[in-house]
């Protein structure tokens, strides 16, 4: 498969098709971009570990908030038409953050942002299923849609270094809303309508349940050091969290028109293939949140070369992908995406051996890093194009619901897992270095904060040796999660996938 636009694709469908890629292109710019700036945002807004997890998290935990709503809406009342609202929507929010000066505020906006997101993203995959639903033409569409996607996760840490360096901050978000203006006349003029007769109602309940569960689990991670992890707070909202998702359960059980058709989950394929959307976010895209404070804050390296280093990451997503496509037409999805996810955590491995070394730099960490890009191209589009390929074309925006969500709470909750993991293993090193020189409260601040890449004064009593040991075991720890956390869920896609499957993509080869 080439990524060449074949010349019988007509120019309406080549300008929807550039339409859902820029609208691709800006959605993963704002989840790779702000990580290179959290660090100025720390200075500049006087943000703590806490705010800076949650300008992330508030992204994610939006785009999971409206997904299936998203989902279900746009197959009511037409795709094209919610598609149009919400780049209307991800521009003005995008301009909001650009101009507060307000760490709660930006918080707040980047909800915002992540719901207008959060419904480009589905109805992208439900446009490209609807538009393009010949076999070879589908695969180009999702080919270009997986590398622009790629492009700007990819080159997002490039982008937001780049535009601090020459710029300011604000331009990381002011920049979304002249894209978006153009995304709009594209989308406007080739995205044709398309709409489910079925999809009569919307699922309130369960949009409201899985939402309340998703956030007061991640909240839970986040604030549970502070409030106790077994006081009566924590346990009220970790309460609240399980008794939100029975709730779900219980509402997509007796709910007419369920947003999760869990009927779905009996395709093996599409099972297997929600679980590699799972696992991909338990691994690769949270850690790119962390990344560059290591690169910054473990190595030394100022935000473009931090950018530069990040590149052994993020390349190897936009050049495997065509590869992963054809070998997935060859082989079967089902040997694939366990592959592609076991390179991943290959990768993991490598990279905690990689920061381990007497002198670690970005050399000690370039096998890792691409391994684990190689492993996310193999996986990514793969995932996509099965879950939507799995079901009648009517219900593709309740499949592509399912798998964005997947994603999107995977990612939102292992933002805030792999942030507690790393200033537990940054707190870990502390207490054995300075047995008994602070009280847990003051030790876990320090961890906090060296964890989010704050500079320590000499005069805190803590030297730079012991900082640089206490953040290189911090991500230590969080490399060795994400890495057998992957691997287990590699292990579950591919017996979900089925004997069968594999066994006949093994006879292929």
């Amino acid at each position: 498969m080439t990524l060449a636009v074949p010349l019988s694709l007509s120019s309406r469908s080549g300008i929807a098709l550039a339409a859902v890629c820029l609208s691709s292109l800006m959605f993963g710019l704002e989840i790779s971009s702000v990580p290179a700036i959290l660090p100025t945002l720390e200075q500049v807004l006087h943000a703590d570990f806490k705010q800076l997890q949650w300008i992330m998290n508030a992204y994610t935990i939006a785009v999971t908030t409206v997904l299936m709503a998203t989902g279900t809406l746009a197959d009511r009342y037409g795709r094209k038409r919610v598609f149009l609202i919400g780049i209307v929507a991800f521009g003005v929010s995008s301009l909001i953050c650009g101009l507060t000066q307000s760490a709660s505020v930006l918080i707040v906006a980047r909800f915002l942002q992540g719901m207008s997101g959060g419904a480009m993203l589905i109805c992208q995959v439900a446009i490209l299923s609807h538009q393009f639903q010949e076999g070879r033409e589908r695969s180009v569409a999702f080919g270009w849609w997986g590398v622009i996607f790629g492009i700007g996760l990819g080159f997002g840490p490039i982008v937001g270094g780049v535009i601090v360096a020459v710029s300011s901050w604000e331009w990381v978000f002011l920049v979304h809303v002249a894209l978006s203006v153009v995304t709009f006349l594209l989308a406007f003029d080739g995205v044709r309508e398309s709409r489910d007769p079925d999809a009569m109602h919307l699922d309130l309940a369960g949009i409201l349940t899985l939402s309340l569960s998703v956030f007061c689990f991640a909240y839970f991670i986040t604030q549970g050091p502070d409030l106790g992890f077994a006081s009566p707070a924590a346990l009220a909202i970790l309460g609240i969290a399980v008794a939100s998702f029975i709730a779900f359960l219980i509402a997509e059980k007796f709910s007419p028109r369920p947003m999760f058709d869990f009927s779905v989950f009996r395709i093996r394929p599409f099972s297997g293939a929600v679980i590699g959307s799972a696992a991909m976010n338990i691994s690769f895209w949270p850690f790119m949140i962390y990344l560059p404070i290591w690169f910054q804050a473990g190595l030394g390296y100022d935000s473009m070369t931090a950018g530069m280093a990040l590149l052994a990451y993020t390349l190897p997503t936009l050049v495997v992908p065509p590869v992963a496509e054809r070998l997935s037409l060859r082989y079967r999805p089902g040997l694939v995406i366990p592959a592609g996810l076991f390179i991943i955590g290959l990768g993991f491995i490598l990279m905690k051996l990689g920061s381990a070394t007497a002198h670690t730099s970005w050399l000690t960490m370039l096998p890792g890093c691409l391994l684990a890009g190689i492993g996310l191209g193999f996986t990514n589009t793969p995932v996509t194009n099965t879950t939507t390929g799995s079901v009648s074309n009517e219900r593709a925006g309740m499949a592509s619901g399912i798998d964005m969500s997947a994603r999107m709470i995977s990612l939102a909750i292992n933002i805030a897992l792999m942030g507690f993991v790393l200033v537990e293993g940054v707190g870990a090193s502390l207490r054995a270095a300075l047995p008994g020189a602070a009280d847990a409260a003051q030790l876990r601040s320090l961890a906090e904060r060296i964890a989010s890449g704050a500079a320590v004064s000499p005069g805190e009593g803590v030297s730079t040796t012991i900082v640089h040991q206490a953040l290189a075991q911090g991500f230590g720890w969080v490399m060795l999660y994400g890495g057998i956390g992957v691997w287990l869920l590699a292990a579950l896609s591919f017996v979900t996938f089925g004997r069968k499957e594999a066994e006949t993509a093994l006879a292929k080869s």
